[in-house]
């Protein structure tokens, strides 16, 4: 099966500029899709991406670190009117980021032929690229077809402070996603920003009535599971981070590597039990881990390697 199946990841391609006491530090290929595809792409997974940007040094810099890193770009759009997206992402005393975004994006967007979805393949999808109107109808066609030929959806909403003030307009959106998704993987923050939950309960409460599994991440407080079959909790690794900005991505990352890795299904995540998902959870803990420890938002090929010298030894 393996030698079939296919992952796909679609979002927003940008460059990171990370900046710490007001004093530029690195700049980066980022967006949350982009971290976790080169993640799965340095663990030679079969990863394509479906973005788009321009035709401009920025975008000529992401293209070539993507194909270096592994990752198919056969499905981005590049574009010759327009720049590619910059993000200036400012770290706090707790290496959190807050950001300031700058884009212009031609006016016909996405404009690409999408692949065609197999019952073993698995996309990922999120942030708040899925909510942008000027390519809701070509997303919302693409997660529908996925959803339709019983391939994994993982929907990461991904919702930022700063756009809580559009929460109310938005939320039909992001409810549309989480409905088309096999599972829902968000923060604490996301959940409270969206839908006002306090704790993983309050946001099972909600999740349940669109969606049949949610995992839960509450910072150093540990990852929550729901499904309809299953709850359980999962402590985290004490660390001290350098950066938390590819935290997330790489949780997805590690989410979907080890779906990959353990021939997981669509129609089998409902009834996994808690030892599949301790090993799920585990393997995305330890992505996410590694990635705060450097101002990279993605694994290294180290770390990669590692794993994968690993993953054959339990086979």
């Amino acid at each position: 099966m393996q030698d079939r199946r296919k992952i796909y990841a679609i979002g927003e391609s940008l460059l990171d500029i990370i900046f710490r006491n007001s004093q530029p530090q690195t700049a980066k290929a980022g967006g949350s899709m982009l971290n976790s595809v080169v993640s799965l792409g340095r663990m030679k997974l079969p990863v394509s991406f479906i973005s788009e940007y321009g035709f401009d040094d920025v975008g000529n810099l992401i293209d070539k670190f993507l194909k270096e890193n592994g990752v198919d770009t056969s499905f981005v759009h590049r574009y010759h009117d327009g720049n590619t997206a910059l993000a200036m992402a400012f770290l706090d005393k707790k290496n959190d980021a807050h950001y300031s975004f700058y884009k212009n994006y031609p006016s016909k967007r996405l404009d690409i032929i999408f692949p065609v979805l197999n019952k073993e393949d698995i996309v990922l999808c999120g942030s708040f690229y899925a909510l942008s109107l000027e390519i809701r109808d070509k997303f919302k066609s693409f997660v529908l077809s996925a959803k339709e030929n019983d391939a994994i959806v993982l929907y990461d909403p991904n919702f930022r402070k700063s756009h809580v003030n559009e929460v109310e307009s938005l939320k039909p959106l992001i409810i549309e996603n989480i409905m088309m998704a096999t599972f829902v993987r968000g923060s604490d923050e996301d959940f409270r920003n969206i839908f006002g939950a306090n704790n993983p309960d309050e946001a099972w409460e909600t999740i349940r009535k669109y969606n049949k599994c949610m995992i839960y991440t509450y910072n150093s407080r540990g990852v929550y599971v729901r499904t309809s079959s299953f709850s359980g909790e999962f402590p985290v690794n004490k660390i001290k981070p350098v950066s938390t900005i590819g935290a997330g991505d790489s949780f997805n990352a590690g989410i979907i590597a080890s779906l990959y890795r353990d021939n997981i299904l669509n129609d089998g995540i409902e009834n996994l039990g808690k030892t599949e998902w301790g090993k799920i959870i585990t393997t995305a803990i330890e992505f996410a881990s590694h990635v705060c420890m450097s101002y990279d938002n993605y694994i290294d090929f180290a770390f990669a390697s590692k794993y994968l010298s690993a993953s054959r030894h339990q086979m």
